[in-house]
């Protein structure tokens, strides 16, 4: 195929999907209006409270069921999300930080094998540890004993997933960027001192994050189909 029927080509299509993209995408900006809108105070943990903050993670888990159904890509970011849903919950209560983070530290190794190692891109990996290194070593000694290893392996699997996401470029790259920032501001706001204005922080870059993520996915299953 010659690159302007290629081109055509890749018109057409993305003309027939911004329909569904947009109308599928609906309940998550719905559902992140409702958030921003309510801005339940953190101090007043509820199963509502974790409805709210959960509903647009799990919009964009069934805007990729709906709109890309099937493949090992589409189907590990799904689990991410679904992932993603129960930290979210968790972290309503700060009884639950614990198995929070270990949500989260699975949606970023489903995130690191569904962006795969092709290309490995050493030097990248390198670049991180030396930029986000001295941050973690800052955070780690704030923390209480019993909290210093599960800190630290989080930290270095967000790494990894930040490494995989700017290797695959695009979207998946700024959204892997953008939920390491969320990450880092919620660690320096929880443990280091608070932050002004850090919810508002975390929860745009967050969600953020988690979209352009899940925008990925389109392009994978473009790449497939030609």
């Amino acid at each position: 195929m010659d690159a302007g029927k290629a081109g055509q080509t890749l018109k057409t299509r993305c003309s027939a999907q911004r329909p569904d993209v947009c109308r599928w995408l609906s309940p998550f900006i719905l559902s992140c209006c409702v958030y921003f809108c309510l801005w339940i105070p953190e101090d007043q943990p509820s199963w509502v409270a974790a409805l709210v903050k959960c509903l647009p993670i799990l919009g964009l888990a069934g805007f990729l069921w709906v709109v890309c159904p099937g493949g090992g890509y589409s189907r590990l970011l799904q689990g991410a999300l679904l992932c993603s849903a129960v930290g979210d919950a968790c972290l309503i209560w700060p009884g639950a930080f614990l198995p929070g983070m270990a949500a989260f530290a699975t949606t970023h190794l489903l995130y690191v094998w569904a962006f795969g190692f092709s290309p490995l891109q050493p030097g990248l990996l390198l670049l991180i540890i030396l930029a986000s290194g001295p941050y973690l070593s800052l955070v780690l000694q704030h923390l209480e004993p019993d909290m210093g290893l599960p800190v630290a392996a989080y930290g270095l699997i967000l790494m990894a997933m930040l490494w995989r996401g700017l290797a695959r470029g695009r979207s998946a790259g700024w959204g892997a960027l953008l939920f390491t920032l969320s990450d880092g501001v919620l660690a320096w706001d929880t443990f280091v001192q608070p932050l002004p204005h850090a919810r508002l922080v975390v929860m745009t870059t967050y969600y953020a994050a988690q979209l352009l993520i899940t925008l990925s996915a389109l392009r994978s299953q473009m790449a497939k189909t030609d």
